[in-house]
């Protein structure tokens, strides 16, 4: 790593009462996450917090096909269903952007949890929050243009990154929102036509965001 990550640069352990803070951060242990990494498996017993990272959040069907649910960065953890039902998760993870994180067993978190309502209220808030991302973009999938739901997911990874490019294939893309590789091309070669992002050897930079928060839905500021 480039840099010394602390806890406090993810919003959520940042937010807990300094006497917890005291006592969780020496349990804390500091990981790089690698690209395309999925950090969850069947039986879970660790909860992960992004200091750096991005990672998708995805549920998959029966035959394997996969969407992304939620978008989590350094706002947040993963995986707070596995937190609630004793580290058993139906959920799988893509990491969209590698980094650091802070790693810790579930209990550990759980016992501090228990015990303490001020840090209950702030992990109640961030979950509802995070439903309220995924209710917004099953609406976004559903009801939403194929262009405003990739303006919308361009945005969504900007707000988590301190650079304008990251790494990010077409086919990836696609996957994330459920939908053909094809309708991505079309979608991404308007708007690189428009000048708004320009797309590269798997590599997209957003070259004006403010007209791409234009032609983003209502969805984007919903969750922002």
């Amino acid at each position: 790593m480039s840099f010394s990550p602390k806890p406090e640069d993810n919003v959520l352990l940042a937010m807990l009462p300094e006497s917890i803070r005291e006592r969780l951060y020496s349990k804390l242990s500091l990981i790089s996450i690698p690209f395309k990494a999925n950090l969850l498996g069947p039986k879970q017993s660790h909860l992960y917090f992004p200091a750096g990272c991005v990672i998708s959040l995805l549920k998959s069907t029966k035959n394997g096909e996969l969407a992304e649910i939620a978008l989590i960065g350094s706002e947040g953890m993963i995986d707070i269903s596995s937190f609630w039902d004793n580290g058993n998760t139906t959920f799988s993870t893509r990491v969209q952007h590698p980094g650091p994180a802070f790693m810790i067993h579930y209990n550990t978190f759980a016992e501090e949890f228990n015990s303490n309502i001020e840090m209950r209220s702030i992990v109640l808030h961030y979950t509802t929050s995070l439903v309220y991302q995924i209710a917004q973009i099953a609406v976004c999938n559903r009801h939403c243009k194929l262009d405003q739901q990739l303006c919308r997911w361009l945005l969504s990874m900007l707000d988590r990154l301190p650079s304008n490019t990251f790494k990010v294939t077409q086919e990836t893309i696609a996957n994330m929102l459920g939908v053909r590789r094809e309708g991505v091309t079309l979608a991404a070669t308007k708007l690189q036509m428009a000048g708004l992002i320009e797309y590269s050897r798997g590599s997209v930079t957003v070259l004006n965001r403010e007209k791409l928060k234009q032609r983003a839905c209502e969805c984007y500021k919903s969750i922002t």
